[in-house]
């Protein structure tokens, strides 16, 4: 049975979190979609699943070249609603044992996709798939909806001390 989890929170390791379940399932031979939301380009975790792991398949819905922290615009709710029908299609599909989404919850919190499109998503979760919904500031109504809530909360990291990201840890 599949049920529907989410990680929220300010603290590192969400996405992390569903990298490890998604490596954990492909060894246990489920098929994995992992699709991300406000993401495109290259990523270091992008890189290892496309080439090293080809029963995950990996799917990009953000804008090449896009500055952390810049405005978002109607590129960004284009590309987030087109990411939202490709997902919506990988969990209708059968083909898939779990779904990542990650990032939706941003999504959703920058408005670019609606508290309501994700309720549905969760609604037409087939009961054998497992839904994973990451990101920063989920919406109560998401939380509500899910099976398994986990928030990371920060306590201390190294970026107050002025460390950006290092390749291969956080991107």
């Amino acid at each position: 049975m599949g049920y529907t989890q989410v990680y929220t929170g300010d603290g590192k390791g969400k996405t992390t979190a569903a990298l490890g379940l998604a490596l954990r399932a492909s060894g246990c031979g489920l098929k994995v979609y992992f699709g991300q939301f406000l993401k495109k380009g290259y990523y270091s975790e992008i890189a290892a699943l496309g080439t090293k792991l080809p029963e995950i398949t990996v799917e990009q819905y953000g804008l090449e070249g896009r500055k952390p922290g810049a405005p978002m615009d109607e590129g960004d709710r284009r590309a987030a609603l087109a990411g939202l029908k490709k997902a919506k299609a990988a969990l209708e599909s059968g083909l898939y044992d779990v779904v990542i989404l990650d990032e939706l919850n941003v999504a959703a919190m920058l408005e670019l996709v609606s508290v309501d499109d994700i309720l549905e998503l969760i609604e037409r979760r087939g009961a054998d798939t497992e839904l994973v919904l990451t990101g920063r500031g989920a919406k109560p109504e998401i939380c509500g909806k899910a099976d398994l809530v986990t928030e990371m909360k920060e306590v201390k990291h190294y970026y107050q001390r002025g460390v950006g990201a290092r390749k291969g840890i956080e991107f």
